[in-house]
């Protein structure tokens, strides 16, 4: 039975505890790297949503609040990982209903997140929680070498 609870971390040290998370993400980030992404992303109202099990770290997602033209206040989520030993037990529910009351709480009129054309389990997933597509992210890359 998994005991789980939920913080938002604002601490950079604090978030740097959480490496090991992201790593199953992105196993090439370095610490390094990571202290330096977090510099820049901290400055622009950047924090974390950290759920654990009992003591142990088994999810993080950024969050970013933010405001846009066409919507007013959002909150965008960035980097949503689930070890791979608890996807498919329940945290990924508990971790969209900790957003969606964060947001909630801080007057957001929407919910935002990029996902991957190929990342077709986690779309299921977002579509059975109420997120659709509203448009297209188009990208063009400047420096292919800094994707991780």
């Amino acid at each position: 039975m998994l005991l789980l609870r939920s913080e938002i971390i604002k601490e950079k040290h604090r978030m740097l505890d959480h490496l090991d998370v992201l790593q199953e993400l992105y196993p090439e980030l370095t610490k390094e790297a990571y202290q330096d992404e977090l510099d820049l992303m901290i400055a622009h109202n950047y924090s974390q949503l950290a759920i654990y099990d009992a003591d142990h770290c088994i999810a993080i997602c950024g969050i970013w609040i933010g405001n846009k033209l066409w919507i007013g206040k959002y909150l965008e989520l960035d980097n949503i990982v689930v070890r791979a030993s608890y996807r498919s037990s329940g945290v990924g529910e508990y971790m969209f209903k900790i957003i969606e009351q964060k947001a909630k709480e801080e007057n957001c009129n929407m919910l935002a997140l990029d996902s991957y054309t190929s990342n077709f389990k986690a779309h299921k997933f977002f579509y059975n929680k109420g997120f659709s597509p509203k448009g297209f992210h188009f990208i063009k890359l400047l420096n292919k070498k800094a994707v991780r």
